[in-house]
Order: structure tokens, then sequence, then C-alpha cells
């Protein structure tokens, strides 16, 4: 139990930069900028799926919490939040690098993160567009959620916002952790072995798992061939990592949070299945 606890502060301590520096930056655009610099960040936004994708194939999980909050306050659009969500790699680089996996392998499967996260996300920003359905929320709408008395400075507001969702990500982590040890990942191993279209199902499923120890189960019995890299390219599409709670955390409306995780979970799924019926292998 102690190493549970321990494993859990030391992977929400390492989040820390990536929280401060999102909330300082959200901060400094509430605070500093006018609302002509606003409209062109907002336009920028359309690129957001290409650059969400490139960020996110690094192996951390702090991008996907960096993605969460700015589209709460819908900095960026729910395409390039998608993009980040897909294309996120959490733990898997390092576990593949740790087991010197060839390099040609370790890029197919990045690259096949970064494609299906680029085409999902300029496909979701462009059917909002053409329904106008993009939602508007100020930062100003975040700050008093969280009652930060952001009228106390940048700095200041930014450390309230940090340690609110420093806590709340540190109680989900010790939560998750417990109940993936009195699991088993044995169990887990058993659920998943050779099965073919189910496979990339349940996968999805453990994606869901807020917490990067998702990427490493799938990770690691994908590499003791106990599953095939279409039912780990599932798992791991639909894993973005802490940041599916922050989503609940920060963005209202949780009927609007639900269909996110759902449209999350079926883009990774069909594509596992999609790579299932096709034969791929790597």
């Amino acid at each position: 139990m102690a190493d549970i606890l321990l494993d859990a502060i030391i992977d929400s301590i390492k989040l820390i930069p990536f929280l401060l520096v999102t909330y300082l930056i959200m901060e400094y655009i509430e605070h500093k900028t006018k609302e002509k610099t606003k409209t062109t960040i907002k336009k920028s936004g359309k690129y957001g799926p290409f650059i969400g994708s490139i960020l996110g194939i690094f192996p951390q999980c702090g991008f996907s919490v960096l993605a969460t909050n700015l589209y709460a306050t819908r900095v960026i659009t729910l395409g390039t939040l998608i993009a980040v969500y897909l294309s996120t790699s959490d733990e898997m680089l390092p576990v593949f690098l740790s087991e010197t996996v060839p390099i040609p392998t370790i890029f197919t499967i990045l690259a096949i993160k970064l494609i299906v996260g680029m085409i999902a996300g300029f496909s979701i920003d462009l059917i909002i567009r053409a329904k106008h359905k993009e939602e508007e929320e100020k930062i100003i709408d975040l700050c008093q959620r969280e009652h930060c008395h952001c009228e106390h400075g940048i700095i200041k507001s930014a450390l309230k916002h940090t340690l609110n969702i420093f806590i709340f990500i540190l109680l989900v982590t010790v939560v998750i952790n417990i109940a993936i040890y009195l699991i088993g990942e044995e169990t887990i191993e058993g659920i998943l072995q050779n099965r073919p279209i189910l496979g990339p199902i349940i996968a999805g499923m453990i994606g869901l798992i807020p917490n990067c120890a998702s990427s490493v189960i799938l990770t690691k019995m994908y590499l003791e061939n106990v599953i095939s890299v279409a039912t780990m390219v599932s798992g791991l599409l639909v894993g973005a990592g802490v940041g599916i709670a922050v989503l609940f955390k920060t963005n209202k409306g949780i009927k609007q949070n639900i269909s996110i995780i759902a449209l999350l979970y079926s883009i990774g799924v069909i594509t596992g299945i999609i790579m299932e019926w096709m034969g791929i292998s790597i």
C-alpha cells in the first residue's frame, strides 16, 4: 500500500509543471491580452489538430492535462483536444525504448496514432464549424468555479488553480492504483488474450482509465505477444492519461464530457477493429 501511495504522489508531482504553465498562460490571456489578441488565438485554432497531434506523441500525461484545461476555456477546439488525446503516448515510448524495440516499429505505431489524431481532429472541427455549434466559455468562468480570486494577480491565481487540480489528480490516481493492484495485471491479460474483435473493445475500456498505468499494461502485453498490435493501438488511442479525469473537473456539462469520452472511445476501438480486419501486424 505504501508503494501505491508513493507511486501516486510521484506521478501527480510530475504533472505540476504542466499545470502551472497552463494556468499561467490562461491567466496571462485573461489579464493582459486585449479582445483582438484573444480573437487571433481562437482563429489560429483551425491548425490546432496538427499541432496537438505532434505534441501528444511525447511520452507525458501532461500534454493531455494541458489540452484539457485549454479546451475547458475554449482556447483550443474540440478537434484539437481529441487530436491530443488520440496521439498521446503516455508511457508507451519509454517502455518500448527500455525493451529495445526496433526504431521502425516505434515510428510506425507513433505514426498511426499521429495520423488518426490529425484526421479525427480536423474532421471534428470541420463538422462543428459547419453546424456552428462551437461553444464559447471565457477563462473567467473557470476562475469563478474554482474561486481563485483572479483579481489578486496572475501568479497567485495560477498557483491556486494548480493546487486545486493537483489534489484532485492525486486522489484519483491513488484510487485507480489501488483498483489495478486489487484486480491484478494477470486478470487483465487473461481477459484480452486471443480476442480479435473483443480485444480492441476491452482494450479501449482499459484505455479509459485516467492513469498512465493503462498504457504500461497494454504495451507490456503487446511486447509479450499476449495481445495484437491492433488491440494495443485501440487502448493507446483511447488512453489520454489523467486528462480524462481533469476533463470532468474543469469542463462544465457532464453530458458533454460523456459525449467527448464516447467519441474518443469509438474512434480508438473502430481503428483497432479495422486494423484487425486488414490483418495489420507490426
